[in-house]
Order: C-alpha cells, then structure tokens, then sequence
C-alpha cells in the first residue's frame, strides 16, 4: 500500500501583505502530480487547510479544487481539521465532499461516526485509518477545571483525553490491515517550523509520542511546520508544510512522505521535495553591499537587515535596490540608542521644539540631519505665521507629509496584494 502525508497548507496565508495564492496553486498542483505518478491508493492530509478559520472566497475554491484534483488521480483523500480550519465548516460540506470521493472530518467523532475510516488499496488490502482532529484545550478540560486546576493538572487532563480517545478509535486495528493514525496535534520534543501559532503550540497543548499505539504502521501528524520523526514505539511522522508560511521558515526542507506500507513490514518513507513556490530569504548589509547581491536573488522574496542607521528614504533606495524585499529594518546593531528621559521638574529642563523633536527621532532609531533642517524650516514658517498671520507662503505646509520625508520607513501596503485569480487545478494531467 502506498499513500502520501502532507499536512499545513495554510491557503490564503499572506506574507508581509502580499498574497501567496499563485505559489499555493502550483504547490497543490504538483502534490496532485506526485500522487498521479506514485500511483498512491490514499492521501492523508493532516490539518491546516486554510490560514484562517474564515478564509476567502479564492482559497476555498483553491483547497476544493485541489481535494477533486487529488480524488480524481484514484485515492482515497482524507482531510482532518487543524486548529487554523473550521470545523464545524468541514464537516458541513461532508455530505459533498464524500459524493466526490473526499473525506471531510472536522471535529472529534466515535469510530462509529466516522472517527474511523476504512479503505481498500489498489491490491486488494484493507486499510484503517484513526483520525483525530485539531481539539482544543478549552473543549477538552472543563472551564470550570480550568479555572480551578493548576496548569500541570489541565496539562494532564488533556494529555489524558488524548490518550483515551485514541485508544477507542485504535481499539479496532486489525491485523490483517495497515493500520495509520492521523492527527493534528503538538507532540513533546518536536521541533517548531517557526509560522505555527504558539498559543495552540505550547507546553499545555504538547503530548508525548508514547500516546500513539505500537501497533500503528504509521503515525502521520500535522500542526508541526519542520519535516521530522519523532522517538516513539510506531512511525510518527510530520510531514512539515510543503511551502515555507514566513520568513522564520526559510531554512526548512518543503517536502510530502510517501509511505509504502503492509499488514506484515515496517512502513518505509521517502521524502519527495515540493519544488514550486518561491524561496524566503533574509539578506544583511550595507546598501552597497546589498547592491552587490542583486543579481543573485532571482524571484525570492526578501527580509532585509539594513547595516547602517536609519535615515530618511532608505527604505525607498533598499527597494529600489530588491524590488522582492518585503521587509526592510534597521539591524539592531545600527539602531540609534535611547538615551536619557525627561526631566520631571527643576530649573533649565526646557527645550526648544527641535530639541524635542530630535528626542522623539530618537526613540524612533531616526537619526538624520536633513529631517533636522527639514523641521527647523517648517518651524520657523510656522512661528513667523503665528506672529504675522496667515499668509499664501505658510498656509497648508503642515497639511501632510512632505515629499522628502513620506513613506521613509513605512512598511508594503496593501496595495501589493494584487489578484488572487489563476488556473485552476485540473483534475486530469495537473
């Protein structure tokens, strides 16, 4: 038997407010590919479909069109909610999605409801699969437990609901089948990919791998974005997300398992890279060092450390120079100290308003003379305004930002969204 395991798709996910939804359609593209030609009999798909509990128009048709793209090669698909989907979402498009070969579990069910599926490979053999959805602290321990619990006792009891759950819906593993369990959960020890969302990731929601039973042939987790195995008595596995969320998982290998699989023999995976998507990277330097790198970026999209201090449309040059960076700071390193507070009380703690101003630049890791004599010329005017009455010269010069000084250190917009329109993914030859 042979079926992939990839889990986090995280469609709709935006990066620094540039939509990704191009690079998610040829990811799922190319999954659909890989399971044509691995001519594999399931898909298990751990959690995180979409990037938020409500996500648009566009990415439900994306993930829709990828779970047909995937039924159509021939596969039982199987989808479990993550703590990113809706569940109850999931499970009211179960009715559609099982007409079209798809099977939608959304919250936590008995064996008897659909906590348990079962299937036949290509060959002939039979299959269970154990299912157990994203669940959520809240639902698992008692508010009223919560409140009056220590934390090491609502760890427990969450740990402790896992491992009942999972010992109904595996109490039927048979023999004679290849028995998997999938799951959306954190496991202790693992390792985080950097785009998980923490509050659903820490200490209280982290199990030990010994929760999964050793005569599982295989364990295929989702909610961790790193590729990795876990110590445990059976295979466990996450598969990572098959493209990196943000710039904290630039370093991480994208990839889907394929696991091959029988009754009688250990499971066997194969890592199979996911090369679509363009690559984060995170660049340091000087402008002109950063100007000696541009013809070695190509497509990638780009956090840039700027190696010197701030100053007035240096963000404009770092772009001009990578139009790919989304992402311009100040290296910590160059930022202007803070230094000094102001004087509560006592003679001489006045300061003129350019004083001050540069005190506030300062707290802002600003420090350029010609925003200083910008400011000194829009006050003079001002003062000489207020002493002469208004006047054609003054009137409006503080009515926006000036051209010298708008957007120094502003961040993209939502501007650079652009469409979310594209191909879709056939179900034939994708």
């Amino acid at each position: 038997m042979r079926f992939l395991h990839t889990a986090d798709w995280h469609v709709g996910k935006t990066l620094k407010g540039h939509s990704r939804l191009d690079e998610q359609r040829e990811v799922l593209r190319e999954i659909v590919r890989i399971a044509r030609e691995q001519e594999v009999d399931a898909v298990l798909v751990a959690g995180d479909l979409y990037d938020t509990a409500a996500p648009s128009a566009p990415a439900q048709q994306l993930v829709v069109q990828a779970l047909m793209a995937l039924a159509g090669t021939g596969a039982q698909v199987i989808v479990i909610a993550g703590n990113h989907d809706h569940a109850a979402t999931l499970d009211a498009y179960r009715p559609f999605a099982g007409a079209a070969g798809v099977t939608l579990v959304g919250a936590v069910r008995t064996a008897e409801q659909g906590g348990v599926v079962g299937f036949t490979s290509r060959s002939g053999e039979p299959a269970t699969v154990a299912v157990l959805p994203f669940l959520s602290q809240r639902y698992a321990v008692r508010a009223a437990e919560l409140v009056a619990n220590t934390p090491a006792e609502n760890t427990g009891a969450y740990d402790q609901l896992l491992r009942d759950v999972l010992a109904s819906l595996t109490g039927g593993f048979r023999t004679d089948a290849v028995n998997l369990v999938m799951a959306h959960l954190t496991v202790l020890n693992g390792t985080f990919g950097g785009g998980e969302r923490t509050a659903q990731s820490i200490f209280e929601y982290a199990v030990p791998a010994t929760i999964f039973p050793a005569d599982a042939h295989y364990v295929a987790l989702g909610h961790l974005h790193r590729r990795q195995k876990m110590a445990a008595p059976s295979p466990v596995h996450y598969s990572g997300a098959p493209l990196a969320v943000d710039f904290g998982e630039q370093e991480n290998t994208n990839v889907v398992c394929l696991v091959e699989a029988t009754p009688t023999t250990p499971a066997r995976v194969t890592d199979i890279p996911i090369t679509a998507g363009r690559r984060l990277r995170t660049l340091r330097g000087t402008v002109s060092e950063l100007a000696a790198l541009t013809d070695t970026v190509g497509e990638d999209f780009l956090r840039v450390w700027v190696r010197e201090p701030a100053r007035a449309g240096l963000r404009e040059e770092v772009t001009d120079l990578l139009p790919n960076a989304l992402e311009v700071r100040i290296d910590p390193d160059f930022a202007t100290p803070v230094t000094g507070s102001r004087p509560s009380s006592g003679p001489g703690v006045e300061r003129s308003p350019s004083e001050l101003f540069r005190e506030y630049c300062a707290t802002r890791t600003v420090a350029d003379p010609r925003l200083d004599a910008l400011f000194a010329r829009l006050h003079d005017r001002v003062t000489e305004g207020s002493l002469a009455g208004p006047s054609s010269e003054t009137e409006g010069s503080l009515a926006g930002p000036s051209s010298e000084t708008e957007g120094s250190l502003a961040g993209p917009s939502s501007e650079t969204e652009g469409s979310l329109a594209g191909p879709s993914i056939e179900t034939g030859g994708a």
